[in-house]
């Protein structure tokens, strides 16, 4: 089936400010797991190796924000970085991920990354790819930001990374599932005043989206997922296409946890950790200045 195609609100349609940032999501877990109250020590190691990793980070120019967060009820780090521009990127991994790779991998493993921006040139990708971190590499589509991209606060605020794939066999499925996210942030804009940013970018290569989104706090996240936009527009969605990742980061309550697992999102949350922006900020997570 392919659904009707609507031009593009003006909200959604207005130039991007994120200029050559590019943001990188990922999720690292242990070599080996511990026990249920015991958390092996490759677990300790990976946490120490990603706060070095954390510390030369804040020291870089070209790394806008960094962030080790823990997950909660997982062996599982969430880390996040968005650097000024491609170049800063190309530098960081083949410096200061290149230093730290080899004993990081010694008792970690990674899995998914969601690497997002304007555009991701080919470089970046390689990057990224040589150190043998699966990526996926999303390009934007559509989106607004409000407050004139100012950054929210931090101690309420919850930021969601997620990708949704396209089921297999049927071709209009990639028009389809723009469609359906189009229509979540078109109504989004009206009924969720506290959904402050929400972003489509499409994956390179594949038929996906990677969908970013910064709630002001756990209630609005409550509602959009009780009463919303996700409450409504789910059923579509899971028609075309079905949810590989969900990266929940900032002070996301239990009741956050049950509805998003009554949705059926494979989700992984983390509590605020170790974090670092750049005086200024950045227009991906949002400014301080």
């Amino acid at each position: 089936m392919t659904l009707p195609k609507e031009p593009l609100p003006p909200f959604l349609a207005e130039p991007s400010k994120l200029g050559q940032e590019i943001s990188v999501t990922g999720k690292w877990i242990p070599a080996k797991q511990g026990g249920l109250f015991r958390k092996s020590a490759e677990s300790k190691e990976m946490l120490k190796e990603w706060e070095d990793i954390h510390a030369d980070a804040k020291a870089d120019a070209g790394v806008l924000s960094t962030e080790i967060n823990h997950a909660v009820g997982e062996d599982a780090v969430l880390v996040h970085h968005v650097f000024k521009d491609h170049d800063a990127l190309v530098n960081y991994f083949s410096t200061t991920a290149t230093r730290h790779m080899g004993a990081l991998t010694e008792v970690a493993k990674p899995e998914l990354h969601l690497i997002r921006g304007l555009s991701i040139p080919a470089p970046v990708r390689e990057a990224l790819l040589a150190k043998n971190v699966p990526g996926v590499f999303g390009e934007l589509l559509f989106g607004y930001v409000r407050d004139d991209y100012k950054r929210p606060d931090q101690e309420t605020a919850i930021m969601v990374t997620a990708k949704w794939t396209c089921r297999p066999g049927v071709a209009s499925h990639m028009e389809d599932l723009k469609y359906w996210w189009q229509r979540v942030g078109t109504e989004a804009h009206s009924i969720e005043e506290g959904l402050l940013r929400f972003e489509a970018y499409q994956v390179i290569g594949e038929d996906a989206l990677i969908i970013h989104e910064t709630f002001r706090s756990s209630d609005v996240l409550k509602f959009h997922l009780t009463k919303g936009t996700a409450e409504k527009y789910k059923k579509d969605i899971d028609k075309v296409a079905t949810p590989e990742a969900y990266f929940f980061r900032g002070p996301v309550s239990w009741t956050i946890r049950t509805y998003s697992k009554f949705l059926h999102l494979p989700a992984t949350y983390s509590s605020h950790g170790s974090a670092f922006t750049q005086p200024g900020g950045s227009m991906s997570d949002g400014t301080t200045a």
